[in-house]
């Protein structure tokens, strides 16, 4: 059984908590900006005194109005400031967040209320708030629900920080000083993508020691002179809160973009240094800028730039054990497209940025080596619910690319017999709440966490995942398949919105595919068909022919045995409410499979087109 093993580089006393990182980063810099707010379309910055100021009064007033340590507070919102300030006060006045994803149903919200006894519920908006009221059937929530802004009159925050003026200093700070690294900080629900959601317990320890050491681990993007960061991924995730107590350890400047549609203007404005995005956000961009080209008619040059920064990049890993790096021709051909082509890629992400982290789910090989062969270097890590943040990350002096990297500092990582990735260390939660029968299941009689991923340790220590246990399609003959590979190479056309390998108990391996709108509409233009819908699309052979191109091309990665034999083409997309996706874009594959199954029995038994 193959080990590899990072050591701790901080350690924090026993009797420290979140709040204590705010703290130290107050008395070192008062008048650095921790965060910056967008007013008015102005991006406004707000100094750690200011900061620590509002989470003090907003604390009060939850103890006011009957926190006590220990207790669950939810929050229900969007990414923004008031998410982060309300975390922080829960945390100041000793309770336990719980975060509710802001698209969550009623039914979704009942079990998680139900399941963390959260007394107190913040949310967003009156529409979130309506949300929750169908929650708990119509139960009193007077004093119980608060919406999270100042405005006066109503429960609010002006509500809370009016109660919490009688509350004294000293009984803020005894609450704030009864949690230690030990105790749980925040109560996570996993995404539910292999049943219903289980509650993490996080605890102060996995998100303080988490972020001192990921400080001293990726100094290139965190001790950056005026590094600053913009996150738009759901706060509800854990690995968008943990990036958020990195910054606050750090005094890295945090801003939010809560709408997608502002994404790409906000970048703009606010100019990370560097970004926590997710393999959909590449897509995206790869796709977006291919597409531009060829309705500029350089599709030619799209196509040699891309080639380009990806055999430099791979020249790069060559070069890094000890092959042969970029030779003076690829050297010069990435020069020439440093300034005709990559300028305006990293311009999309604002222009500053040189590094970005990707998480949450795979990242094609061909898109990490096209970004950093453009100037963009993507620090792919691996993590989960259960690991509070990345187990793992490639660093910017240890990158391999197609790994998610070595051992986060405190960190154990093991490959079992069966394939199964195990872990140990700093950032592995405390277990599932009310859940014994989990806990017995889910850790080794030495401790370890079974993931439930497969993958396989390089000789240098570098992680490769290759799939998910009970994600492995077994075909009628017996042949284990991967799904993941496959979809990940179907998703870089560009006319491939989603893609769902499917074939357990089945002859072949098949495939569902969904198209992407405007990636339709546009070739629709190129090929005189201006207009062209989705569903006139899905039935069109011009459109198949090159979805079959992208099949083959998928194939071409496997063997026989796992390669695509028959794809079919659906008349719909899968948006946030289709039900399959997780809020961070990950395939709820059960659910596809489970609605979907006459499709799925149509796809084996109608005639091969």
């Amino acid at each position: 059984m193959r080990e590899s093993t990072t050591e701790l580089l901080v350690n924090l006393p026993s009797d420290t908590n979140v709040t204590d990182l705010l703290l130290e980063q107050h008395q070192r810099s008062p008048g650095g900006a921790l965060y910056a707010v967008k007013r008015a379309g102005e991006w406004q910055d707000i100094t750690a005194a200011e900061f620590l100021e509002q989470v003090r009064a907003l604390a009060k007033g939850l103890i006011a109005r009957g926190v006590k340590p220990g207790d669950a507070v939810a929050v229900m919102s969007k990414t923004r400031y008031e998410w982060t300030l309300t975390d922080l006060a829960i945390w100041f006045a000793g309770g336990v967040t719980v975060p509710i994803y802001e698209t969550s149903s009623a039914t979704q919200v009942t079990w998680i209320l139900e399941d963390s006894q959260a007394g107190l519920i913040f949310v967003e908006d009156e529409a979130k708030a309506e949300v929750v009221e169908r929650a708990l059937g119509g139960a009193d929530t007077d004093n119980r629900l608060y919406l999270m802004n100042y405005d006066d009159g109503g429960d609010t925050f002006a509500a809370l920080v009016s109660e919490g003026s009688a509350i004294e200093d000293r009984d803020l700070e005894a609450a704030r000083a009864s949690r230690s690294l030990d105790d749980v900080a925040s109560l996570v629900y996993t995404s539910g993508t292999t049943g219903p959601p289980k509650g993490c317990e996080i605890t102060h320890g996995n998100f303080a020691l988490f972020a001192v050491n990921t400080l001293e681990f990726l100094p290139e993007l965190l001790r950056e002179k005026n590094a600053r960061t913009l996150m738009f991924l759901p706060l509800a995730h854990v690995l968008a809160r943990a990036v958020q107590v990195v910054c606050l350890a750090g005094g890295v400047k945090l801003g939010h973009t809560s709408n997608a549609a502002d994404l790409l203007a906000d970048l703009t404005t606010y100019r990370p240094t560097f970004l926590l995005v997710v393999p959909r956000i590449f897509e995206k961009i790869y796709a977006t800028a291919e597409q531009k080209a060829r309705d500029a008619g350089k599709g030619r040059l799209f196509e040699l730039g891309s080639a380009t920064a990806v055999a430099y990049s791979r020249a790069l890993d060559a070069d890094a054990r000890g092959g042969k790096g970029p030779g003076a021709l690829l050297r010069a051909r990435q020069a020439v497209f440093n300034k005709l082509l990559y300028p305006k890629l990293r311009a999309v992400f604002g222009g500053e940025v040189t590094y970005t982290v990707s998480g949450a789910s795979p990242l094609s090989e061909h898109l990490a080596h096209f970004f950093r062969g453009a100037g963009i270097q993507v620090q792919e890590g691996y993590g989960l619910t259960e690991s509070t943040a990345p187990c793992t990350a490639n660093t910017v002096a240890l990158t391999r690319v197609g790994s998610v990297g070595i051992p986060m500092p405190g960190t154990s990582i093991r490959v079992d017999t069966d394939g199964e990735v195990q872990i140990k260390g700093v950032g592995v939660f405390k277990g599932y709440h009310n859940n014994d029968q989990a806990n017995r299941e889910a850790f080794t009689a030495d401790g370890y966490f079974r993931t439930g991923d497969l993958g396989s340790l390089d000789e240098d220590g570098f992680l490769t995942i290759t799939g998910r246990k009970k994600d492995l399609l077994v075909t009628a003959a017996g042949k284990n398949v991967a799904p993941a590979p496959l979809e990940e190479k179907l998703r870089e056309h560009r006319l491939v919105a989603h893609a769902v390998v499917v074939g357990d108990g089945k002859p072949f391996i098949g495939a569902f595919l969904t198209l992407d709108p405007e990636a339709v509409a546009s070739w629709g233009a190129e090929t005189g068909l201006v207009g062209m819908t989705v569903a006139e699309a899905a039935g069109h052979a011009g459109v198949r022919a090159e979805l079959q191109a992208a099949v083959d091309d998928a194939n071409s990665h496997v063997s026989a045995a796992e390669q695509i034999r028959k794809f079919s083409v659906l008349n719909q997309d899968f948006g946030p409410d289709s039900g399959y996706l997780t809020p961070t874009l990950k395939l709820r594959r059960s659910a596809v499979v489970a609605d979907l199954h006459q499709e799925l029995e149509d796809l084996y038994t109608s005639p091969r087109s």
